[in-house]
């Protein structure tokens, strides 16, 4: 894998080449950095849920054209809100981000945004997310409100908790009930069910992710299941995707969607559970690019997924 390209104050672990650090204008970069556009996995994670959930609720009741605008929706509300939750979680870590070499450049920390810059930008991206959700309906509504709590939490999760990707699970997955709301005006058992899972898989990955931190958060005492499972990482992902699996699959045939559909939607998930197998049996625990490259990939399998579920919806 090629290094990071070495431009002063890009953060490490930024992509390759991305915009924000080469076209950008410069007094642009730090809150763009502060969002994470030059990062954009986590958006990915964030929406790749709520894709999950308009292709379940197709599956449920078939398509509708409003449909269209829930993925739209969904894509610009995912890219305000992770900007906003990565501002919030900058917010609260800025004095242990400070402490670790892979997050010491990120615009707080660094000095090149101040707290109060931070908040008021935290809200303006918010803002731009509560301009979606209200075009969503009113389940829709109730749900992104709820969400807040666990996005609140979780950048506190690592103080109490060996298990702080759960608590990112629980937010990032949200989605999968919001859209599918937004589509049927309501929940039942399909979207739920998928909720659970999603954390699984969050558990699954975000641990790949952890494992670049694992000596600088031993050092500072920060958890994380990368520093709980240790040596047994492997063991406990494949517990972990398994588990996503299952559930997804459950959630599927709680569709009540038959046939030719529920068939799309299982060679979805058999290529989701393929990549999983693939990244096991990549992840290398003392390589940290493989770990940040693993973690990375993991927008394909959500894609693979998400693509099946439309499909299995629209026929």
């Amino acid at each position: 894998m090629k290094p990071a390209l070495q431009i002063p104050d890009a953060v490490r672990d930024a992509v390759n080449g991305n915009w924000v650090d080469n076209a950008a204008p410069a007094h642009w970069r730090p809150w763009l950095r502060l969002s994470r556009i030059d990062r954009p996995i986590g958006t990915w994670l964030l929406l790749l849920p709520c894709w999950w959930g308009v292709g379940l609720a197709m599956m449920a009741t078939g398509p509708r054209w409003f449909d269209l605008w829930i993925i739209i929706a969904c894509a610009i509300g995912a890219v305000a809100m992770r900007g906003a939750g990565c501002t919030w979680n900058d917010i609260t870590d800025r004095h242990i981000d400070g402490s670790v070499d892979r997050t010491a450049k990120r615009p707080i920390p660094s000095g090149q945004v101040s707290v109060r810059g931070a908040v008021i930008w935290m809200v303006m991206q918010a803002l731009i997310g509560l301009v979606m959700l209200l075009t969503l309906g009113g389940a829709a509504i109730w749900l992104g409100i709820l969400s807040l709590l666990p996005v609140a939490i979780y950048p506190f999760a690592k103080r109490f908790t060996w298990w702080p990707q759960v608590f990112l699970g629980i937010a990032f997955n949200w989605g999968v009930m919001l859209a599918y709301a937004a589509h049927r005006g309501g929940l039942d058992w399909a979207p739920i069910i998928a909720w659970f899972g999603g954390i699984a898989w969050t558990v699954f990955y975000d641990t790949i992710y952890a494992h670049q931190d694992y000596e600088y958060d031993a050092l500072i005492g920060v958890k994380s299941t990368a520093r709980l499972f240790g040596e047994d990482t492997k063991k406990w992902l494949t517990l972990f995707g398994a588990l996503a699996l299952i559930l997804l699959a459950i959630a599927i045939s709680a569709t009540g969607t038959s046939g030719t559909g529920w068939m799309i939607a299982m060679i979805g998930l058999a290529g989701f559970g393929t990549h999983l197998l693939w990244q096991l049996r990549k992840l290398d625990l003392n390589d940290s690019d493989m770990q940040l490259f693993l973690f990375r990939s993991n927008r394909d399998a959500g894609l693979v997924l998400a693509f099946f579920l439309v499909l299995a919806g629209i026929v």
